[in-house]
């Protein structure tokens, strides 16, 4: 399967990473160090995600002054494209006794209590696992990185196992069409369609008010958990994701021309 990390991980640390940089921002006219950038990106993506698009997690295989390789769980190799704007932080460890939920431990792996902390690009290392969203060509894979966080193994590792339960415990993806109780999205996570059904028991909410399923529309992006039953996927809850709008603009590849 070609996976493309795109899970509700990567995209919280997106939005920590925006958040983050907005509060980190030199002074207008300044010149921001190397690994940080002056304002908060833009991303392009579906729904508004701030544009991110999608993100790529994987192994880092070679390091170099503007760049680095990246080895995903399908082992493709991606170019990590980076500037002076790319935000470049590294995960916070979990904090002692913080426990990861077996229903809610994608959520909790996000939360940790602290920031991330500012790094520069040569505390990157072969071996280490890194996240990075931005500008993505899959066919030269390559990405203009907006962040790049170095990720906490446990993490990394609590990641991938959320990564092996897409489509048996969680969906995520753009609604693409819905046909009463039957909901078909499509997911950048491994770039197919999915479906799921919706029953007495499937709780929808929308930024944590009540909605029903109704009131969801084709091209939201949601959050789905539930169970595979009888050959279908269940919902047991449906969350509508509204992510935040950030500034400015993704990071360009070498070789990209500003438009005429």
């Amino acid at each position: 399967m070609n996976v493309r990390i795109l899970s509700i991980f990567v995209l919280g640390l997106a939005v920590t990473a925006g958040g983050f940089a907005q509060d980190q921002a030199p002074p207008s006219g300044s010149t921001p160090p190397a690994g940080q950038g002056a304002d908060a990106h833009g991303m392009r993506g579906p729904g508004g995600m701030m544009g991110m698009g999608r993100g790529i997690m994987g192994m880092v295989t070679e390091v170099a002054p503007d760049h680095f390789l990246v080895k995903n769980a399908a082992n493709e190799i991606y170019t990590i494209h980076f500037s002076a704007n790319t935000h470049i932080m590294k995960q916070p460890q979990r904090a002692a006794g913080q426990e990861r939920g077996a229903d809610r431990g994608q959520d909790r792996m996000m939360a940790g209590g602290s920031p991330p902390t500012p790094i520069k690009a040569s505390e990157i290392k072969v071996g280490d696992a890194i996240a990075a969203g931005g500008e993505t060509d899959d066919k030269a894979k390559s990405v203009g990185a907006v962040f790049i966080m170095l990720l906490d193994p446990e993490r990394a590792k609590a990641m991938r196992e959320l990564q092996a339960n897409f489509g048996k415990t969680w969906l995520m993806g753009k609604v693409t069409s819905i046909s009463e109780t039957k909901v078909t999205v499509h997911s950048n996570v491994d770039n197919a369609d999915h479906t799921f059904v919706a029953d007495e028991n499937t709780a929808f909410r929308k930024q944590r008010e009540p909605i029903t399923l109704a009131d969801v529309q084709t091209g939201d992006n949601v959050r789905v958990e539930g169970a595979t039953k009888e050959g279908q996927f269940v919902a047991t809850s449906v969350n509508v994701m509204v992510m935040p709008q950030a500034r400015g603009g993704p990071v360009k590849p070498p070789g990209d021309k500003p438009p005429q």
